[in-house]
């Protein structure tokens, strides 16, 4: 299931596996001026493939590496003959291998599935990226991936944020985040003259400074706690239903990979106090 919006000269492309007739756990892609920001998943390759057939196409960037935003990267790259990928350099291995070294969890199998390799070739922090019409910085962005990045276009003040930012107040964490390093990169774009934040998922935010802003209080405070309660003796568990409510749908349905306690372990494997 796609869905496409319109904002100024970025084409927005929602995606999602559409199971009992709805689409479940939303992706998104941006196509700007011939190049892709994300493809999305597996199980959306070819109907993405199939809406850009007569779109202008000369390069995809990849935020991360996860399997709901390079899923279509093969299927383009063998349609289209010299198709160039753009990622952080730990990415490409898992985009060349995605089965070997990104085994995926059977929620995530069934929701996104497994993409097809791809090749691609890798950018550095601060690298400018130039299109016809616009010129992008790569921002390295780690946290919520370690090979995440964002890109800039400072002539609009578009920041592509792919996951590091998609609103809301986190109660739950995938077992592989890294809350710190999460924090850390929120500052930097933070600090940063946004005029317009697109997300990975999510809807699009006008002058995004204040939410921004918002959320790295809200992050750091919930961390000051989670470290405090751990020096008073408490348990994970208890922690995380102290700060974080009670169960959440979403940990039954990712077995536990997706969860409070794992928001707790980030937050004390690197104590900031």
């Amino acid at each position: 299931m796609l869905k496409t919006y319109r904002y100024d000269a970025v084409t927005r492309i929602d995606m999602a596996r559409t199971l009992a007739g709805r689409g479940h756990y939303w992706t998104t892609a941006y196509l700007v001026d011939g190049v892709l920001v994300d493809t999305g998943c597996a199980h959306t390759a070819r109907e993405l493939a199939g809406a850009l057939k007569d779109q202008s196409l000369t390069l995809i960037v990849n935020s991360h590496s996860h399997e709901d935003h390079i899923g279509a990267n093969g299927t383009l790259q063998q349609q289209r003959e010299g198709l160039g990928i753009l990622a952080h350099p730990l990415a490409l291995p898992i985009m060349a291998q995605p089965r070997e070294l990104q085994p995926l969890h059977p929620y995530r199998r069934m929701l996104w599935g497994w993409p097809e390799s791809c090749e691609g070739r890798p950018v550095q922090n601060g690298e400018l990226i130039e299109t016809e019409h616009l010129c992008f910085r790569v921002i390295y962005t780690p946290g919520h991936s370690p090979d995440h990045i964002c890109l800039f276009e400072e002539q609009h003040g578009w920041l592509f944020s792919g996951d590091l930012f998609v609103g809301g107040k986190d109660r739950a964490l995938r077992a592989d985040f890294d809350i710190w390093q999460l924090i850390a990169s929120l500052k930097q774009v933070a600090d940063m003259p946004i005029a317009r934040l697109f997300p990975g998922s999510a809807r699009v935010r006008e002058n995004p400074r204040e939410e921004l802003n918002s959320k790295v209080s809200y992050l750091e405070q919930a961390g000051h706690k989670v470290l405090e309660l751990r020096r008073k003796g408490w348990s994970v568990r208890a922690i995380a239903r102290e700060l974080f409510g009670g169960p959440m749908l979403i940990e039954l349905l990712t077995l536990g990979h997706f969860s409070r306690r794992q928001l707790v372990h980030s937050y004390l494997a690197c104590d900031q106090e």
